[in-house]
């Protein structure tokens, strides 16, 4: 593993470096040394203790990194292999493709429950991991190996839905990977987060081409998944306000992340500033309030103060 072989040749570093300073020291002419002046003798360095375990050398190390920081994901499925020299798994998520999940020694795996090493990590256990984003990479803060079908969640844009057989087919944010799930008829379905879309009351309709969705699910005896709870987060046409700081501005690209101050979640959205000319008064660190539509890909800005 990434940290473990980092470790291990540090630690046989130490020990070549002890090697040969104790070589030099041993191959010393005795009858020299003894001959040698007394302010010489005086001032020799002292044979250092060679009992002292190369053990220690760990002292040296820096510090283990704290672990990615994100908004966690909870994936369920079967791991598939377990590659130890490249840290990572594959886990066939249920309804979708195998997914590659790195690992460390700041993973936590688990045993229906009980806290277990990372040795423990095999083939064909049903896990539940969560993961997080790092940099480009999915990286695992836990795995939880359970002796039943675990239940996961995924956060994704729909992209086709059939109510006739509630087949359900969302691209995931985290992985970009395609899902299939099953919607069964009484799942119950919720709009979260923002006012109500519209004066119905939600349900399969709002599961239409492009809408951004938050699903729990759970495996069913065939390795697939079912739905058995779907929060709407936005459909396309939908209008939203917002109020927040910005975290991030890209002019060139216009659009800006901005956290914000009701849900605490961080959302990209993008603006015209040939139509919004006070938008270059924005900087990182900026309060503004806006109100903005869904279009089924971006958030786009329709009104905009800057306080």
């Amino acid at each position: 593993m990434r940290m473990m072989r980092r470790f291990l040749l540090l630690v046989l570093f130490g020990a070549l470096a002890g090697g040969s300073w104790c070589l030099a020291s041993s191959t010393s002419d005795p009858d020299h040394a003894a001959s040698s002046s007394p302010a010489v003798a005086a001032t020799a360095a002292p044979i250092p203790d060679t009992s002292t375990s190369v053990t220690n050398t760990p002292s040296y190390l820096p510090p283990m990194p704290a672990a990615p920081q994100g908004k966690s994901t909870v994936i369920g499925g079967v791991i598939r292999d377990v590659d130890p020299l490249q840290d990572q798994i594959s886990l066939k998520v249920y309804g979708g493709h195998p997914m590659n999940i790195l690992f460390d020694q700041r993973t936590r795996v688990y045993r229906d429950g009980v806290q277990a090493p990372l040795s423990d990590l095999h083939p064909e256990e049903h896990a539940s991991v969560e993961t997080v984003l790092d940099g480009d990479n999915i990286f695992a803060l836990s795995v939880h190996m359970l002796s039943h079908a675990p239940e996961g969640d995924c956060q994704g844009q729909v992209l086709g839905f059939d109510p006739r057989d509630g087949d359900l087919t969302v691209r995931n944010r985290l992985s970009g990977e395609t899902v299939h799930l099953r919607v069964p008829a009484n799942t119950p379905i919720q709009r979260v987060g923002q006012p109500s879309f519209s004066s119905s009351s939600p349900g399969a309709s709002d599961l239409m081409h492009g809408a951004l969705l938050s699903i729990q699910f759970q495996a069913d005896n065939r390795g697939g998944g079912v739905a058995n709870h779907i929060a709407i987060l936005a459909t396309p046409g939908a209008a939203f306000d917002f109020a927040g700081d910005v975290t991030y501005l890209d002019m060139h690209a216009a659009y800006i992340a901005l956290r914000d101050s009701q849900d605490q979640k961080t959302y990209t959205i993008y603006f015209d500033p040939a139509r919004f000319p006070q938008s270059r008064q924005m900087h990182v660190g900026s309060h503004v309030v806006l109100s903005a539509g869904f279009n089924g890909q971006h958030y786009v800005v329709n009104s905009l103060t800057i306080r």
